[in-house]
């Protein structure tokens, strides 16, 4: 069947989808308690939408389109306490982070819904493993073009989401030494990775999407488990890079950062994107994930060698007039602080084990942080 028309939205509304874990508040290990509360929630209104995911021990929430940063912070904070109200009647936990840092994989139960059930049949264990927990941003898009633009304009900015928002440095009880082990799980899925240079819709539905389809390797846009992708249904592209948060504020930062980054862009004040700019995605993608705000980065457009944390910092400068036009000042100020003072939330959990004394401890924190405001 033909890709769907690219649905026109608003440009610069944003959206914010959050998976978070469903966690035992005794032993604070995953807790197969989806299905309970997707049942208890759905007894009255909630601030926003809520849905299964792939295993039980895990649920995704989603706020409505918003413009502005209080907005969306204001609506998260609601959503959250929404779903600490419901877990508490349920005796379970709600905790953000990339990855839960002892859980087992191959206890985990796929959720029954068809669309799990197929991909848990294609991906074997690999559909297991994927028990992990990311932030989405949903950027709105004045056309298909300008989508297919934002997206690859924004391939330098990537490893800033991943650095920023790395939230899973501990796996299967260990360390890592990864403060985003989670996107190497991502990553062992054949369809994930980056999307093909193309900058007008009109080649990418029928140079790429119908020669893919035709294949009989895809159906739709959600078997593309890309970095950055369109999302034609909603007039939007999609940031799938970054860890769940610890705390609703920082995702709204996160959030609010891209929007303003896709003002700056759509005013062309950057070099236009090219296809060589991808010669150091990996590699700097890489960095973000291994070392987080310590990685180094390459600048695709002047093969500049700099430190992440630099790069970071520079870019946060430059977007004060757009922060300042979208209200969301106190987005980047919070990133400035996570940048230079207090660091990410992997730094933050690592810190957490050795205080408390193990991964159990870890959690707990987690949990608590998620619950009362943020981590520090």
């Amino acid at each position: 069947m033909a890709l769907e028309a690219f649905k026109t939205s608003s440009p610069l509304t944003m959206g914010v989808e959050l998976e978070l874990q469903l966690v035992n508040p005794t032993d604070f290990d995953l807790a197969a308690a989806a299905t309970d509360m997707l049942h208890l929630l759905a007894r009255k209104p909630f601030p926003g939408d809520v849905k299964p995911e792939i295993t039980e021990s895990m649920i995704e929430i989603a706020t409505d389109v918003h413009t502005r940063h209080d907005e969306l912070l204001e609506q998260l904070r609601q959503m959250r306490d929404a779903l600490v109200a419901t877990g508490d009647r349920l005796n379970v936990a709600i905790c953000g982070g990339g990855t839960h840092p002892f859980q087992r994989w191959f206890d985990q139960r796929i959720f029954a819904k068809p669309r799990f059930k197929e991909l848990s049949e294609l991906y074997g264990y690999l559909a297991k493993q994927f028990t992990v927990f990311g932030q989405h941003v949903h950027i709105g898009c004045g056309s298909a073009d300008e989508g297919l633009y934002l997206l690859h304009a924004l391939n330098r900015y990537l490893p800033h989401f991943i650095a920023l928002s790395a939230s899973s440095p501990f796996s299967q009880g260990v360390d890592t030494l990864f403060d985003s082990a989670r996107l190497n799980s991502v990553f062992a899925f054949p369809l994930s990775g980056r999307a093909p240079f193309l900058l007008r819709w009109i080649d990418f539905e029928r140079s790429y999407f119908a020669k893919m389809e035709a294949t009989g390797v895809v159906k739709s846009m959600k078997d593309f488990y890309w970095d950055i992708r369109p999302k034609p249904e909603y007039g939007t592209i999609e940031l799938r890079v970054c860890d769940t948060p610890l705390s609703v504020e920082r995702a709204a930062a996160l959030a609010s950062y891209l929007q303003a980054l896709c003002r700056m862009l759509l005013q062309h004040q950057e070099p236009p994107p090219a296809e060589d700019d991808y010669l150091v995605y990996n590699y700097n993608r890489f960095q973000a994930c291994r070392f987080g705000l310590d990685g180094a980065f390459v600048h695709p457009k002047t093969n500049e060698n700099r430190s992440l944390r630099e790069d970071i910092l520079a870019t946060l400068r430059h977007l004060t007039p757009h922060a300042a036009a979208l209200g969301s000042q106190a987005a980047l100020d919070e990133l400035y602080a996570v940048t230079v003072h207090t660091g990410n939330h992997a730094s933050f959990l690592r810190g957490q084990y050795g205080e408390q004394g193990g991964v159990a401890g870890m959690v707990d924190a987690a949990v608590r942080s998620f619950r009362t405001k943020r981590a520090t």
